[in-house]
Formats: structure tokens, C-alpha cells, sequence
């Protein structure tokens, strides 16, 4: 993929896209972790954890496309993936009530950092995967959209809560990129390679299941009697 081509923005696009979708949890978390500190400091405090966690995120990233040139490793994290895919349809939510708010500020920033790290393996994944092994998509993406889950969080959660479809959209995105990765394993690009048709059938088949079987997941959810639905933040 040649730098700055229409390909290139194309997969820019989803990558940040993929990264928003994806960061309801990391902006809970920078709000909980954040809540008991004077508003002078939250800021900061903000500022410190999210770039901290950026620089994780980056290196993760890079270790994960590293990961994804050893023979079959692309086939696991298109499988990962398209988990990731089905739980942000189906998931009912985390209450997240195990973030402890800090008292003081480098107190909130470790917590910010630690609980990114801990909770960004769906990002990396899903990232590394949209950006098709192309380390400048990776970083120009992720110095996108981290400045957008800080300062834009809460408008894109309300944005999601008003528009559900963007969350189904959402699916599609990374059940096409998941299946996407798989036919581009190095080991059954070959098979692919000969019966093109069959590539096709095979994305178009792994992304509607994907959003068949989360809208089925999503919807039993709501049936007077199930579980009670939260709306994914």
C-alpha cells in the first residue's frame, strides 16, 4: 500500500473508526479513575494517563504486527477478532466498579494507564488488523483517535446510545476485517489466490454471522425476563 494513496486513507479511515468504536470502555475508565481529583488537576491527570497509555498502545501494536508475520498468527487474531466483533454486539456491559478513583494525581495516572493496558487487547488486535501490517496506518491512527476518546468520548457514547446502528456498523467493520485477515494468512493465501469467489463468499459469510448472531445475542437480552440490556460505553 503506497503512502497517502486513496487505499491509504481508505484504511486510515477504518483504523480510527475501529479505534472509536471500540474506546467506550477506556473513556470510562479515565473518568472513574479521574473523578476525585480537583477539576485543575483532572485535566492533567487526563492528559499524563491517556499519553501513557498511547505509548503502550503504540508498542503493543508494533509487537502485535511483528506477531502477525509468524505462519498462522493471522488466522488466530482474524478468530480473535471476530470475538471482539460478536461481543460488542452481544456484551451486556461491564459496571466497571473495580476502578478505583485516584487521590492524588500520578495515583490517577497510573491507574489510567494499567487499566488501558489491561483492557486494549481488543484495540491492538483490531487495529494491527485494519491497518494491514502497516506500521505509519498505526501510529497516524491511533494519534487520531486517542485525542478524540479524551476530549470527544462522552459525545460519541451519547452518539452511539442515539444511533444504534453505528454500532452494528461497527460489526461489519471488524467482521470484515477479521475475515479479511484470515484469507490474507500467508499460509491459505494461496487457496484463496486460486478461487477468488470463494474469498468473497467467505467475508461476506463471516461478517453476516457476526452481526446475525450478536443481533440474536443483543435481542434475547431484551425479552421481558432476560438480562438487563446496557447500552455499550
Amino acid at each position: 500500500m503506497e503512502l497517502f494513496s486513496p487505499a491509504f486513507w481508505l484504511a486510515l479511515l477504518n483504523v480510527v473508526f475501529i479505534d472509536l468504536i471500540l474506546a467506550g470502555d477506556n473513556a470510562i475508565v479515565i473518568g472513574l479513575a479521574a473523578r476525585n481529583l480537583h477539576p485543575s488537576v483532572q485535566k492533567r491527570a487526563i492528559l499524563y494517563g491517556t499519553g501513557g497509555a498511547l505509548l503502550i498502545r503504540i508498542v503493543a501494536t508494533v509487537i502485535v504486527l511483528w506477531l502477525l508475520k509468524v505462519p498462522w498468527l493471522l488466522l488466530v487474531g482474524g478468530l480473535l477478532l471476530i470475538w471482539i466483533a460478536y461481543k460488542l454486539l452481544a456484551d451486556q456491559g461491564e459496571e466497571h466498579s473495580d476502578i478505583k478513583a485516584g487521590s492524588s494525581l500520578w495515583v490517577a495516572v497510573r491507574t489510567i494507564v494499567i487499566a488501558d493496558a489491561a483492557m486494549g487487547l481488543d484495540n491492538v488486535i483490531a487495529v494491527a488488523g485494519a491497518a494491514q501490517q502497516h506500521l505509519v496506518l498505526v501510529i497516524l491512527g491511533l494519534l487520531i483517535s486517542v485525542p478524540i476518546i479524551v476530549w470527544g468520548s462522552t459525545l460519541f457514547i451519547k452518539l452511539i446510545n442515539r444511533f444504534p446502528w453505528i454500532i452494528y456498523l461497527g460489526a461489519i467493520v471488524l467482521g470484515y476485517t477479521a475475515s479479511n485477515m484470515i484469507t490474507e494468512e500467508h499460509r491459505l493465501v494461496p487457496f484463496f489466490t486460486e478461487h477468488p469467489a470463494l474469498r468473497i463468499l467467505f467475508i461476506v459469510l463471516v461478517t453476516a454471522g457476526v452481526v446475525f448472531a450478536g443481533y440474536r445475542k443483543r435481542a434475547s437480552s431484551n425479552k421481558p425476563g432476560g438480562e438487563r440490556q446496557h447500552s455499550y460505553s
